[in-house]
């Protein structure tokens, strides 16, 4: 994209941002020194003795300093802050609940106490298979409170995708609920919590049951979580000191499209990275409410519900149902209802929202928003104007983040009140961080030119497997200098800002090139009339693949030749003939994980009359059926 099409960010937002001049050549001078800005957002319990201990692995970030993660959210904010809130919730029925952070600090303590008696200890991992409800937060901080790594599960997967987790972690310890409601129908959790426990080869010690439909039948080493609180009422439990590079908490890759991979992310470098970004690329003050979409299940959600946002001290919302449930207006409700300042969601939420239609923001004071930023997958020039426009007013700057489960936090953004927008474009690396662009032998890609996304340098939110320069992420080049090759395609501009094309292996060989998903999907999503689109690659009988396109079309917009055509003639214009669809299948809904990620590889498996296999992951299992019917009606390309 042309440097013509920047936007800068409004006059109004810059002149009260909270990072309002360009600290990338302090950080390109001082490097690595100059990440103590991060440091210095937190309050150690002993002083670490340098941010980086060395420029080869294994590498320690902050080493020598101690704190605790629990401290770090709750207690430090006590003086100030106690009767702030820490916690706005709203459940799926319509329940609401707040936390202030003395509130949220007792309940903590109680929970501490409690996991405390059952035998967690520093270095025991305990599970959290809960939804999206503060007793998950709960849960976490408490965890982190004794020293003992979280292990967070996502609700929605499988008592086998549990099992998985559980005994890969070795963990002995689980905290989930009786059940919860999904698009207000009763989901029985505690019926696949007890499966997982069978399917475990190691005992639990213990298993705590959050009640939410109220008849949960308690079995051995069971415990119901009120109970516990009340037993430990008014207990106060000593937040325990961490050495910076201790673990914090184990998270898995979703598993949608492979096995899943567990990624251990570390104490200190971690909560300084993702307080550091939490308040110069989202913009959080400690006087904001603040709405990250994600689960909590995901790194987003322990990233920017959790432990960014609470470390600075700002009220963050949770919300258990999805952005349609009962009505479409739901989140720009909860946006209105609540005075939210800064939206954090998902490139496919937007793309929804285009296609029910600009009236539903339209209908809400949606003027507390003072920042957008968008998370997940990449986010087309045609979702981010929309976006921009109908959402923000045109007076929100929107960040358009890139980073991974592997990389902790943002390293991929502009800095709201510094950065010209590029609609399409994440944006230059972030300040301290060393993001290329290379091709197959490392070297650096001219611009306009595809590769991989390479970083060349640690960042402290790094994970221990990173940090050791293990065989899963990083290398050592034929330079000799170390790299994470992060598994994304990319392009940069003139200016640096990179526009992410999509994962390495979501790519199709057609006519004996390459193509990414993402360039594809991003031609059919420019079409007037399409509201989303999925793009996957299928077997074919005379030729290696055939391009298959899913597409969701705009409300009110029919599913005719028209927009047949018209879908096809924009990706043989925006990429050539040998990328245009096979074949153009018309879907009220695609299918998505719980995280709001396209489930592409059960598109392939439908496409290509496969077994499914797991859909614990499925957000709308629903959706299966309707995609079986219509791959009756496929029109031909």
């Amino acid at each position: 994209m042309d440097a013509d099409d920047a936007i800068d960010p409004p006059p109004t937002f810059r002149k009260r941002a909270t990072l309002t001049s360009d600290p990338r050549e302090r950080f390109s001078d001082e490097w690595p020194e100059a990440w103590d800005a991060a440091g210095d957002l937190l309050d150690w319990f002993e002083s670490y003795d340098a941010v980086l201990d060395d420029e080869t692995p294994p590498f320690e970030w902050f080493g020598g300093g101690t704190l605790n993660a629990s401290h770090e959210c709750l207690d430090r904010h006590l003086d100030e802050r106690k009767n702030r809130l820490a916690i706005r919730w709203e459940g799926q029925l319509g329940e609401t609940r707040t936390y202030t952070y003395l509130d949220l600090h007792r309940e903590v303590n109680e929970f501490a106490a409690a996991l405390r008696e059952r035998g967690v200890g520093a270095g025991d991992v305990v599970t959290l298979y809960l939804p999206v409800v503060p007793e998950l937060v709960v849960g976490m901080l408490a965890c982190a409170r004794l020293g003992a790594p979280h292990n967070v599960v996502s609700a929605g997967f499988s008592a086998d995708a549990l099992a998985t987790r559980m005994e890969r972690a070795d963990s002995c310890f689980l905290v989930t609920c009786d059940g919860y409601y999904r698009r207000g129908d009763a989901v029985n959790q505690k019926r696949r919590a007890d499966n997982a426990r069978l399917a475990i080869d190691h005992d639990l010690e213990a298993t705590v049951i959050v009640e939410r439909l109220g008849d949960a039948q308690l079995g051995a080493n069971q415990y119901e979580y009120s109970q516990l609180l009340a037993a430990n009422a008014g207990c106060e439990v000593e937040p325990v000191a961490r050495d910076s590079t201790e673990t914090l908490f184990l998270i898995y890759t979703s598993g949608t499209t492979g096995e899943p991979k567990s990624v251990t992310h570390t104490t200190g470098g971690y909560l300084a990275h993702v307080a550091w970004t939490a308040r110069n690329v989202l913009d959080i003050t400690s006087t904001d409410t603040y709405w990250c979409t994600a689960d909590i299940g995901w790194i987003t959600g322990h990233s920017y519900i959790v432990y960014g946002p609470l470390s600075l001290g700002t009220t963050t919302m949770l919300y258990e149902g999805t952005a349609d449930h009962l009505r479409k207006d739901r989140l720009f409700s909860i946006i209105e209802r609540n005075a939210v300042d800064v939206l954090y969601t998902a490139p496919t939420a937007i793309r929804s929202f285009m296609k029910w239609g600009e009236e539903y923001p339209a209908r809400h004071d949606l003027s507390s928003l003072r920042l957008l930023g968008t998370v997940g997958k990449p986010i087309d020039p045609r979702a981010w104007k929309w976006y921009y426009t109908h959402v923000g007013g045109e007076s929100c700057p929107v960040v358009d983040t890139w980073w991974q489960t592997e990389t902790g936090a943002i390293l991929v953004s502009t800095l709201p009140g510094v950065d010209a927008m590029k609609p399409g474009s994440a944006g230059p690396p972030l300040p301290g961080i060393d993001v290329a662009v290379v091709g197959p032998d490392g070297s650096e890609q001219p611009a306009g030119e595809r590769g991989m996304l390479a970083i060349r340098t640690p960042w402290p939110g790094m994970p221990r497997e990173l940090a050791a320069a293990t065989d899963w992420g990083a290398s050592a080049a034929a330079d000799g200098e170390w790299r994470y090759i992060a598994g994304d395609e990319a392009v940069a501009d003139d200016d640096g800002y990179i526009r992410v094309l999509g994962r390495r292996d979501d790519a199709i060989t057609v006519a004996n090139q390459r193509i990414g998903i993402a360039e594809i999907e991003s031609a059919v999503v420019s079409v007037e009339g399409v509201a989303e689109a999925a793009v996957v690659g299928v077997d074919h009988s005379t030729r290696e693949t055939a391009v298959y396109a899913y597409v969701n079309p705009a409300t009110q917009q029919a599913a005719d030749d028209a927009l047949h055509e018209a879908v096809i003639a924009a990706v043989e214009e925006a990429i050539g003939p040998m990328a245009s669809p096979e074949r153009v299948i018309f879907t009220p809904e695609l299918p998505k994980t719980r995280s709001g990620k396209i489930m592409r590889r059960l598109l392939e498996s439908v496409a290509n009359d496969e077994d499914y296999g797991d859909l614990s992951a499925l957000r709308n299992p629903e959706v299966v059926g309707e995609l079986r019917s219509n791959d009756d009606g496929i029109s031909d390309g």
